[in-house]
């Protein structure tokens, strides 16, 4: 009986197969434990099910109302060993926060304590149901008041809307309660104006809610050019969108001014707050002049990243911006916690623009946060902070002799260090050396962003990284840069030791493979 019978044969790394160094390539593609794991299309058969059904009911056809299926719809079925054994090698080849450091800039994809997973499980929690009446679900409003005391402690900001689901989300929500505020004193503005430093959501979020956008241009430095906001600050502009620290890694020193400026011109200031891990504990945004701002809670408090799990953006407002925030909104009296809805809004919400989602929040995310911020405290939040920066200049100041660090002269970075592909050998790239940095083993850097620099590679350590995890990072780095100094055109075909090389991106978007004919 063969052991392959569709004929199915992998494309693999010439170093996976062997027959580069003069080996012979294995039968089954696989490199001892580097498993190769072909499509369920491929592996799978329609006759095959891992589960046994019942026999169907002549009659049930009936019932389905003309839904039925008039044949076989090609679908592969795998026996139970067989589905368990194909994921599980899948997770093999995928590259996570608990395999080693992750220098995605921007991201902060920093370690999740395990404490805060154990939490988040516990009954009570994990089986809560949203239409649960308010009197039997007192502690998990309690979660969601506490957290959102805790954020506006932080942020200096009075008021907080806890239900937006992600960072964009939370834009849309500011600027959202930015327009009920302008129209409800009757002056419709048109423009929204952007630093190129921002986060590219910025003026992705304002461009949703109908609103021109405008950018303002960074100085030599990497920051916002406080003269030509200042000069374009008319009685058309909405509001200021600013990140800080911005996407080069750098804090808006001017961002006080900045306020000042947008509110002497009838606009508000909203502040992303997605970079807000690099100075929990030590800036309170509010105190700068802040209206509104999210803070993406897996960035700085440690709930998972990604995956198409659930996120969570809150947003904090300021005084003029609080009375138009969303609803539902917890609040506390002598009887415990209750909701705040449409309905039961009263005088003081009687501005809010109105409900984001069907109910409150992501609640496995908000016990994660909270879990994170109660083991650490105010002071231990500071030190994250303050890590995250140390760790991130060490970086920049280990690397910037052997890659183009454009703004190491503008003083200390905060969350992360960016680089560029200047002084690589001719025909080497940034992409050259993020492919080459796969066969170190790391998830390569954030490439090609922010803009405002050619090549540019954005490294984020976090704080959660030990020197000599770092030192290990900044050692491959290192000898990729002298290798793409010295133009080792061998980077051009890296990754060699992955189980695929690198693809045709232009290709793979043009003709994508989106059916597969067995």
């Amino acid at each position: 009986m063969s052991l392959n019978p569709t004929g199915w044969r992998p494309e693999l790394s010439p170093e996976l197969t062997g027959a580069e160094s003069g080996g012979q390539p294995t039968f089954t593609g696989n490199r001892a434990l580097m498993l190769e794991e072909p499509l369920l299309f491929e592996i799978g058969s329609i006759t095959t099910t891992g589960v046994d059904f019942p026999a169907i009911d002549p009659s049930a056809a009936n019932r389905l109302g003309g839904l039925e299926r008039a044949g076989p719809i090609g679908l592969p079925g795998l026996s139970e060993p067989e589905t368990v054994r194909h994921y599980t090698r899948l997770s093999r080849q995928n590259y996570g926060i608990d395999l080693g450091a992750f220098p995605l800039g921007s991201c902060t994809m920093k370690h999740n304590p395990r404490l805060n997973e154990k939490v988040a499980r516990l009954p009570g929690f994990a089986d809560l149901h949203p239409l649960a009446p308010v009197s039997t679900v007192q502690g998990a409003l309690a979660v969601i008041h506490q957290l959102g005391e805790w954020l506006k402690t932080l942020t200096g900001m009075p008021g907080v809307a806890m239900s937006p689901k992600a960072g964009a989300h939370g834009e849309l929500c500011g600027l959202l309660a930015i327009r009920a505020a302008l129209e409800a004193r009757g002056d419709a503005r048109a423009v929204v104006l952007v630093p190129t430093s921002a986060h590219g959501t910025n003026p992705a979020t304002a461009a949703f809610c109908g609103y021109a956008v405008e950018e303002i241009p960074a100085t030599a430095e990497g920051r916002a050019d406080l003269a030509a906001l200042q000069a374009r600050l008319e009685s058309d502009v909405a509001a200021v969108m600013i990140t800080n620290p911005n996407t080069c890694g750098l804090f808006e020193r001017d961002l006080g001014r900045i306020g000042e400026l947008a509110h002497a011109a009838g606009a508000f200031l909203y502040c992303d707050g997605a970079n807000f891990n690099a100075i929990v504990g030590r800036v309170r945004p509010g105190d700068l002049g802040v209206d509104a701002m999210h803070i993406n809670l897996h960035k700085t408090f440690s709930t998972p990243h990604g995956g198409g799990g659930p996120g969570s953006g809150p947003v904090v407002f300021s005084e003029a911006l609080a009375p138009f925030a969303p609803l539902p909104v917890i609040e506390r009296d002598g009887q415990g916690y209750h909701l705040v809805e449409e309905e039961t809004a009263g005088d003081h919400h009687a501005s809010s623009f109105g409900r984001m989602v069907a109910f409150h929040g992501q609640m496995g995310m908000f016990t994660r946060a909270l879990t994170y911020i109660l083991s650490h405290g105010a002071d231990g939040l500071a030190q994250v902070s303050g890590d995250a920066v140390l760790n991130a200049n060490y970086i920049l100041r280990s690397l910037e002799d052997v890659l183009d660090a454009p703004f190491a002269a503008s003083g200390p970075c905060m969350h992360e260090a960016l680089f560029s592909d200047k002084g690589f050998g001719e025909g080497l790239t940034t992409l050259d050396l993020a492919k080459s940095l796969i066969d170190e083993g790391y998830h390569p850097m954030t490439m090609y962003f922010p803009l405002v620099v050619h090549g540019a590679m954005l490294v984020e350590p976090t704080e959660t990284e030990s020197k000599p995890a770092l030192d290990q990072l900044i050692g491959a780095l290192r000898h990729l840069a002298e290798r793409a100094r010295a133009g080792d055109a061998t980077m051009k075909q890296a990754p060699f030791f992955a189980p695929r090389r690198r693809l045709d991106e232009t290709l793979a978007a043009r003709k994508p493979v989106l059916v597969w004919e067995g």
